[in-house]
């Protein structure tokens, strides 16, 4: 089966995770309806992707739950009320759980309680102590758990290496290459890629990789890694995702020509949904003032503001994030 995989041009150990309710809900404060996310679900188990990311587990106590819908908060109860049980499936679902924005002692549940299978932690480098324990009570609860390390563009190696060593000694199943702000180029993925391979390799785990299209090098970066020898692959159907979007389901079905995935199911939510979607006026995707905060390396905040505000005013906004005159 291996030298049959190897001659169709697909490798076996890949893992396609879908993302578009978690990064995607940064555009529309998490306000799905049931109808969007019941047809999601239905439409990830068509395509043959492994994963669907249902949201936050983000704590109640912190945010507003008036000001967000409620995959901002994915319960255990929201989410066996609009998907079900997702038993005897080849679907799995998680959560992503922030690094001092989730209570997770209380609010994740053991995995026998919970239809969710995967914790996705996120984390900074600052943050490396509170994430491993997270890791391991999330272990401890029976559940797989992966880690993001998020913004390591604007972090020392010296710190990255001292983070995986740390992240990989717990029970972690894999840990992301996150680029956060869309900067990164695939000569610099592929250098990161060894980095984390190097580790991963030594401890018996996988890395994954999570991309932003800021600079339009999401799917570029992603396939980068896949060449590398990284296994976990975020998705999201359309790019939909936080300022410039995310690598696109679309493009990475397309480009594994792995038999088990199935294009047409991902091509018809597109059309059904998606598109709507952005009719409806929730904005997402490439433009010039997200391009700029990719290439200075700079946190989207600034871009985000920038388009709900509708400006145009492109050159100042350059002089704004650069602090330079002309």
């Amino acid at each position: 089966m291996k030298e049959l995989s190897a001659l169709m041009g697909y490798r076996e150990s890949i893992k396609v995770l879908d993302a578009t309710l978690r990064d995607g809900g940064l555009c529309n404060d998490f306000y799905f309806k049931d109808e969007f996310v019941k047809a999601l679900y239905r439409s990830n188990l068509r395509a043959g992707v492994d994963y669907m990311e249902v949201g936050y587990r983000a704590d109640k106590t912190m945010f507003d739950t008036d000001k967000f819908g409620k995959w901002k908060f994915s319960s255990d109860e929201d989410i066996l009320d609009v998907i079900g049980e997702n038993k005897d499936t080849g679907l799995k679902l998680s959560i992503m759980a922030d690094v001092g924005r989730c209570n997770y002692k209380e609010d994740i549940r053991p995995k026998s309680e919970s239809p969710i299978d995967l914790i996705r932690v996120a984390t900074y480098v600052h943050t490396i102590p509170e994430c491993c324990a997270m890791i391991n009570d999330a272990k401890k609860k029976g559940y797989e758990v992966s880690c993001n390390i998020m913004a390591i563009s604007n972090a020392g190696e010296k710190d990255v290496r001292c983070a995986l060593d740390m992240i990989f000694q717990t029970d972690v199943d894999c840990i992301y290459i996150v680029d956060s702000f869309g900067s990164l180029y695939p000569e610099q993925i592929q250098r990161i890629s060894a980095l984390y391979k190097e580790y991963a390799d030594k401890y018996g785990k996988s890395v994954g990789i999570h991309a932003h299209n800021n600079q339009q090098m999401a799917f570029a970066n992603t396939i980068e890694a896949i060449g590398d020898g990284v296994d976990w692959i975020d998705a999201t159907y359309l790019g939909m995702g936080r300022g410039a979007g995310n690598c696109s389901m679309e493009n990475v079905i397309g480009f594994l020509r792995n038999p088990k995935y199935n294009m047409y199911p991902v091509i018809k939510f597109i059309e059904e949904y998606m598109e709507p979607l952005k009719e409806e006026g929730v904005k997402w995707g490439y433009d010039i003032q997200y391009l700029l905060s990719g290439l200075f390396n700079q946190h989207p905040r600034d871009a985000i503001r920038f388009t709900s505000e509708n400006r145009k005013d492109l050159s100042n906004f350059y002089k704004e994030i650069t602090a330079q005159d002309f």
